[in-house]
């Protein structure tokens, strides 16, 4: 217990300064941050299978939120904290759902490509946000272009004295993370920025504050909302609970790996379920966890969820005594704590890995990137995500076909083009689609069957097709299996299949196909048709 109450009380000491500047981030109230760390580590310690997993608010899903609701709730400061608790209720059913489903395993649909490039444009939409108040500017944009374009034609109204404190703050933030990483650097930092605030010539400087914090802890209600904004919000829900789900995937796999235990996807989904759903009833916004507030809590000592609920102990604390003393943060050293939690954020090694080794993923991440920088985190992720699929399916519907031959010296057949040693048997057209044989690829795989016949340097008395791949198969194939074997037949050959799997002779016998595809009661080998066992 006494390592969770000290990373508890770490984690506390890092979540504070970090989650007054997401909310601010995010476009809401200040408090609300605070709100998000008490209610979801009390969540997710119920939960959750993860020992070490912070979860609160992330830069990430902070952006989404305010590109995003900053159109819908049209300058409604009520309105926009009641759509933002509503988002939250929504990932949080969403997560639910996907847990009722046994998704765990297949949900993360975003590939580890796009993540790369979605972390890297966010981070730099993310860096972009936080220019303005770093240097003391007034307003900003709503994607990267117009808070580039306000920060460039407002050079001259920069604020130095904000400027130079913002810069001081950020390099504290980055040399205590490399040389004092156990240390509750944010919080050091914080408590000498409020102590600079508070001297007689600090208020001369005019550097923008925080300002006043609601005090004490918030009423559970139910969140405000009107149903036609459900059209509006659900996509942001889905793009915030992708985000989450995978950001927290990540960083708990990570830390599983690390200290040799295992998690549960489909708990982490009613984890994640129950502290978004816990948020919303607590006035917070869409919160997962985070890999920067995971390894505070790692290094800090953490053994259990316990940590989780120390860390809201301290939060609830914060919010009924101190929220006087946090009043007095400046601005510009809430944006230095944004900047240094995301320089994480840019993993150009990975893109070079990418194109090093495989250049089409290497041109997702690229897209990926643009799309963010471009169109908006929510937007971007969403159609980094299509085109992410779009390509898995374009590979699929073309897959690599070849021709198999006998390997010398053992019972194996491998590809001729791979292994120049096999050879074909006369007579023989024996095939292989590198690929599950699906609807949307089965004519490809049907007209190149065909054509490797009509190139056959002998008269093809029998084909047979592998099958190992494909461990299930829909209608749409089984019939153009039936189609192609009745080609094959009506010109004197036989057509067979090998290493059938038992679902897909299944079907296959469903659909009466014996008579043209042969003995469907049983898996034959290649050997086996080939030597005339079947």
């Amino acid at each position: 217990m006494r390592f969770d109450l000290v990373a508890g009380t770490t984690l506390a000491a890092y979540a504070v300064p970090s989650s007054i500047a997401y909310a601010q981030l995010a476009g809401m109230p200040v408090a609300t941050g605070l709100y998000c760390y008490l209610f979801a580590g009390l969540a997710y310690a119920l939960f959750g299978t993860s020992r070490q997993l912070a979860v609160g608010p992330t830069s990430a899903l902070a952006l989404t939120l305010a590109t995003t609701l900053g159109v819908i709730a049209v300058g409604d400061p009520a309105r926009y904290a009641a759509l933002a608790s509503t988002t939250a209720l929504l990932v949080g059913l969403v997560a639910l759902g996907a847990w009722m489903m046994r998704w765990g395993a297949i949900v993360h649909f975003i590939s580890e490509t796009v993540l790369t490039g979605f972390k890297i444009g966010a981070g730099a939409v993310i860096a972009a946000s936080q220019l303005p108040p770093l240097l003391g500017l007034t307003g900003g944009g709503h994607n990267f272009a117009e808070v580039i374009a306000h920060v460039a034609r407002n050079l001259q109204s920069v604020h130095p004295a904000s400027l130079a404190l913002g810069l001081i703050a950020l390099a504290l933030l980055v040399v205590g993370q490399v040389w004092r990483p156990r240390w509750p650097v944010p919080l050091l930092i914080v408590i000498l920025a409020i102590a600079f605030m508070h001297l007689p010539a600090a208020g001369a400087l005019g550097i923008a504050k925080v300002g006043a914090i609601p005090h004490g802890m918030p009423a559970l209600a139910m969140p405000e909302f009107d149903w036609q904004d459900l059209d509006s919000l659900l996509p942001l829900a889905l793009a915030c609970f992708l985000i989450a789900f995978n950001e927290a995937s990540a960083a708990a796999r990570l830390l599983a790996a690390r200290h040799d235990y295992r998690i549960d996807p489909d708990r982490e989904l009613l984890a994640l379920g129950g502290a978004n759903i816990a948020i919303a009833f607590g006035h917070g916004f869409p919160s997962g966890g985070g890999l920067s507030q995971s390894l505070v809590n790692d290094q800090a000592g953490a053994r259990t969820p316990l940590a989780l609920v120390v860390c809201s102990g301290w939060m609830a604390v914060v919010l009924l005594y101190l929220t006087g003393l946090f009043a007095q943060l400046p601005q510009p050293l809430l944006a230095a704590l944004v900047l240094a939690s995301v320089q994480s954020m840019f993993k150009f090694d990975e893109l070079r890995q990418l194109l090093r080794v495989n250049k089409p993923e290497f041109v997702i991440a690229m897209v990926t990137i643009a799309a963010v920088l471009t169109m908006g985190i929510l937007r971007g992720v969403l159609v980094a995500a299509v085109f992410s699929l779009a390509m898995l399916i374009r590979g699929l519907a073309q897959p690599e076909c070849v021709l198999l031959g006998r390997l010398p010296g053992n019972r194996h057949f491998g590809s001729i083009a791979r292994y120049p040693e096999a050879k074909r048997i006369p007579g023989y057209l024996i095939f292989r689609a590198n690929a599950a044989l699906l609807y949307f690829n089965a004519d490809t795989v049907k007209d190149r069957i065909c054509a490797l016949a009509d190139q056959a340097p002998e008269p093809v008395r029998c084909v047979i097709v592998d099958m190992s791949f494909s461990t299930d198969i829909d209608l749409s194939t089984a019939r153009m299996l039936a189609d192609t074997a009745r080609s094959f037949r009506d010109a004197g050959a036989d057509f067979r299949l090998a290493e059938a799997h038992w679902r897909v002779r299944a079907l296959l016998d469903a659909e009466k196909l014996s008579p043209l595809l042969g003995d469907l009661s049983r898996s034959y080998s290649i050997e086996d048709l080939v030597d005339g066992v079947a």
